[in-house]
């Protein structure tokens, strides 16, 4: 599986690359995100009611193993979400991954005997495959797999499959032309009481923008639904919404993953409004039904509103924004442990330290609502929340 999986993440990631060079190359593409959106909610709408919750059915098949996971939520995902980021939308590329990596990894179930226990342990190793192998992340991907549906507790008998699966999928991904990105802080500060409050501070900006983009999410994707009963027209309205407003600001910066943007973050201030425009950009398109992901839209916020932070908060610009790289992202998919690994393959054991503080923070504060609606809740995860809202 890690292996089948590895080569479908690194053609994935070919592919989106190619996209979004033949996108920046012809921005009179956008202009056709309305008729792409249409499309998308036709396909989806017709043929594939069954996939259309994407990584959550893979979080129920976790929680109720007698789901199915079809094999055609591969190929839905893959063709719709490249469709996606050529027209423009704002959009991320972890959800087709993990989507990929569950519907191949659903294929061993008949021809392998595997029993309920089997299949839980064989998504949790499809999940933690995917999530490895699209980032460059094996040991995060692993932990992530193991987290995600199970925020009480961790299934061990999925362990070593989830590394194994993870890690393989990473390896194989690496032998073809894929290029992760990787980013540099330049100077940790050394640890004290003052930074560590620092850190606090931030940790807690992050959580409540981590929880402001679940629920806004959620609100809109509920909107959407109420406002525009016929689902293929949902994302015809985001994507006019969407290319007008790329039309009237004048570049591309919030549509895409964003990753240069990213990148610029970790070495030079930017505007503060950033983060919040691309949490407005991504909110839009994936509420209104088309398709990526919500992680590295994440990275993206949380990255800019680190940077964003370097204005009132004295610490050094490139550690706040990998702390809320990471740490925003703990907040929305409850995975607080995968966040603080994959920070450390990022950018080094020598933040860890206000790593671990801010996605704690974060995590704890960031409410009872994920941007995985089929994630089971948590009891001290909520009671923190209700105590930080009355205070």
């Amino acid at each position: 599986m890690g292996i089948f999986v590895g080569l479908a993440s690194a053609g994935f990631l070919v592919s989106l690359n190619w996209v979004t060079q033949i996108r920046e190359s012809n921005l009179w593409l956008i202009a056709f995100l309305p008729v792409g959106g249409f499309a998308i909610g036709l396909f989806y709408h017709y043929y594939g009611k069954t996939v259309v919750s994407g990584n959550n059915l893979l979080i129920e098949t976790i929680y109720k193993p007698q789901q199915i996971v079809p094999f055609k939520m591969a190929p839905f995902v893959y063709l719709c979400t490249l469709l996606t980021h050529i027209l423009g939308g704002s959009a991320g590329r972890e959800g087709t991954a993990l989507q990929m990596a569950g519907a191949i990894a659903y294929q061993f179930v008949k021809p392998f005997k595997l029993t309920q226990s089997d299949i839980q342990i064989l998504i949790i190793a499809a999940v933690a495959a995917g999530f490895g192998s699209v980032f460059g992340t094996p040991i995060a991907g692993a932990v992530f797999g193991l987290e995600i549906a199970l925020i009480k507790k961790i299934n061990y008998a999925a362990i070593l499959p989830a590394f194994a699966s993870s890690i393989i999928a990473n390896l194989v991904c690496n032998l073809l032309p894929v290029n992760h990105t990787h980013y540099h802080v330049d100077y940790v500060p050394p640890i004290s009481f003052i930074t560590i409050f620092y850190s606090i501070i931030a940790g807690i900006a992050f959580g409540l923008c981590a929880a402001s983009f679940s629920k806004i999410m959620h609100w809109a994707t509920l909107k959407f639904k109420l406002i525009i009963k016929y689902a293929p027209l949902r994302p015809v309205f985001g994507g006019i919404l969407i290319a007008l407003a790329v039309w009237a600001m004048g570049n591309t910066t919030f549509i895409g993953l964003g990753l240069p943007t990213i990148s610029l973050a970790f070495g030079q201030p930017l505007p503060v409004y950033y983060f919040a425009l691309k949490m407005v950009f991504t909110i839009i398109t994936l509420s209104a039904g088309f398709k990526g992901g919500e992680v590295t839209p994440l990275f993206f916020i949380g990255a800019l509103l680190g940077n964003a932070l370097f204005f009132f908060i004295p610490l050094p610009l490139a550690l706040l924004a990998a702390m809320g790289f990471v740490a925003v992202f703990a907040g929305a998919a409850n995975t607080p442990l995968a966040c603080i690994i994959m920070a450390i393959e990022l950018f080094g054991m020598q933040s860890v330290v206000y790593i671990v503080i801010t996605c704690a923070v974060a995590f704890l504060i960031s409410g009872n609502t994920g941007i995985y609606i089929s994630q089971k809740p948590n009891g001290i995860k909520l009671w923190v929340y209700k105590l930080f809202s009355r205070c």
